[in-house]
């Protein structure tokens, strides 16, 4: 969207956007991919959040004559593929010093680039604005980006996403509004009901424009933000919002699944789980929920045609590309960073071969410790020394991210007050607890279906327990009061 934007404000009528369907196309750039867009007669293809890790389909496109210009952020492999030109902050040759900016954020930075040359020849763009005003108004995509990639919020990707937050509470985009009123963030007139944060992005905005990849195409979301007319956006909106209800029911059922799978498998360090009837666009999804649930390094594998794909998440302290780039003559293709991989196993690679080969590296490169949870607590805290005061001088570190935590508090022997469930399906906890004569509300989002909790359902007033928490701001009616959200808890 920030690349199509900007070329299209610089006054180009022949610029189009080719999103992968995750089923057929595969990830990144493809031969079979730029044979497509040669016949459509292409020039010059600008890759966003891929591209370094395709080095056959760039030569193929060189054959061609159709130059290839990468913009990307994922690790670099050993063969650099021939392109135009790269644009990516951890080439070895790169000066630029903010090495971790999320694929957005290299498109932004393009964009800036572009802008700013345009401007120096005397040109004017077609929507009328400044070029810094036009700029500033693409952080929203930057914002979002940044958070739905999950780079550290530190450095520039923090200042984008500030500034981009900005942007995203008075958005522009008729698409955006339309996605804000479908996903209850603002009522019937487009009124948000609580400002836009990075909290907002990362579970309800990114959740629903990835939806639209997972189970139909990512032009849908990209359409959605793009169109400047209202009826596409209700349509395409409540598209979204069907996509990501659709999404939510697979992936629970396909957990579901994945843990009966596991414990029927032998204990291995980095877990690899296979079924190949899951849809490929959403075992990315199953491996982040099992990894946060096990605290392993998780592959999940399915079938894409005679082709067995799979993505991982794993945990501090092991890389999962590395241990990828170990064996690459198991793949066909395969790309990301430490914390999340994607791949294609090469002809006649068994799933078994794949889970020997990660867990040899695991067992060469990291150590069982890593896989005992911690929890960064940064201070102790009586209930008596916490206030809104206190919220508002935290809440200048935000926005909060990877790298970037909102600051954690412990609290011991805080006394039970009461105890209920909430949420449509009972699925959440709200405590009142009790300590140093003062009393604050707790919310434990998901933990009433988390077994590791069960014994919350029997704790009584005046029961003493531990907890670690976050502060938040509850509003209702005009009034603020404090509000806690639960990292950890345990019965003292």
């Amino acid at each position: 969207v920030i690349l199509s934007d900007t070329l299209e404000a610089m006054g180009s009528d022949k610029v189009d956007c080719f999103l992968p369907h995750r089923e057929t196309d595969g990830y990144g750039l493809s031969s079979k991919t730029v044979d497509f867009l040669h016949s459509q007669e292409t020039k010059v293809i600008i890759t966003c959040d891929c591209g370094i890790s395709n080095y056959d389909a760039v030569a193929h496109a060189n054959e061609l004559g159709v130059d290839v210009i990468i913009t990307d952020h994922h690790s670099i492999p050993a063969k650099v593929p021939d392109a135009l030109a790269i644009i990516h902050p951890k080439i070895e040759t790169e000066k630029y010093p903010d090495k971790n900016l999320a694929g957005g954020g290299v498109a932004f930075k393009l964009a800036q680039g572009l802008l700013k040359k345009h401007k120096e020849l005397g040109k004017d763009l077609r929507t009328g604005e400044t070029h810094e005003g036009f700029e500033k108004w693409q952080l929203g995509m930057a914002a979002i980006a940044s958070v739905a990639d999950m780079v550290p919020l530190i450095g520039e990707s923090r200042v984008l996403t500030n500034f981009g937050l900005r942007v995203l509470n008075q958005t522009r985009r008729v698409g955006m509004k339309k996605l804000y009123i479908e996903s209850g963030l603002a009522d019937d007139l487009g009124n948000l009901e609580k400002p836009i944060t990075e909290r907002t992005i990362g579970f309800t905005i990114a959740p629903r424009i990835n939806a639209a990849g997972r189970l139909d195409h990512a032009n849908v979301a990209y359409n959605l933000i793009k169109t400047d007319r209202g009826t596409d956006a209700v349509d395409l909106a409540y598209q979204l919002e069907q996509n990501n209800s659709e999404r939510r029911t697979q992936t629970q059922e396909a957990i579901e699944l994945a843990d009966k799978i596991i414990t029927e498998q032998e204990h291995r360090n980095v877990v690899v789980v296979f079924f190949d009837h899951w849809r490929p666009g959403i075992v990315g999804l199953i491996a982040s929920k099992l990894k946060d649930r096990l605290y392993q390094p998780i592959i999940v594998a399915t079938m894409n045609g005679d082709v067995l794909v799979g993505s991982g998440r794993s945990i501090t302290g092991f890389s999962l590309i590395g241990a990828l780039q170990e064996h690459p003559e198991l793949f066909s293709k395969f790309g990301g960073h430490p914390m999340a991989c994607g791949f294609s196993l090469a002809d006649g690679v068994t799933i078994d071969q794949l889970r020997d080969a990660v867990n040899d590296s695991f067992e060469k490169n990291a150590s069982p410790e890593i896989l005992v949870p911690e929890i960064s607590i940064d201070a102790e805290a009586n209930f008596g020394d916490l206030s809104l005061d206190i919220f508002k001088q935290l809440s200048l570190l935000e926005p909060y991210g990877q790298k970037n935590p909102a600051p954690r508090y412990v609290t011991y022997g805080a006394e039970v007050h009461n105890v209920q469930f909430i949420g449509q399906q009972n699925t959440h906890v709200k405590m009142v607890l009790k300590h140093s004569g003062k009393m604050l509300t707790f919310l434990g989002w998901g933990l009433a279906v988390d077994e590791a909790y069960a014994w919350i359902a029997k704790a009584k007033e005046g029961d003493n327990i531990d907890v670690v928490y976050t502060l938040s701001k509850n509003s209702w009616n005009g009034r603020h009061s404090l509000q806690c959200q639960i990292i950890d808890i345990k019965q003292a």
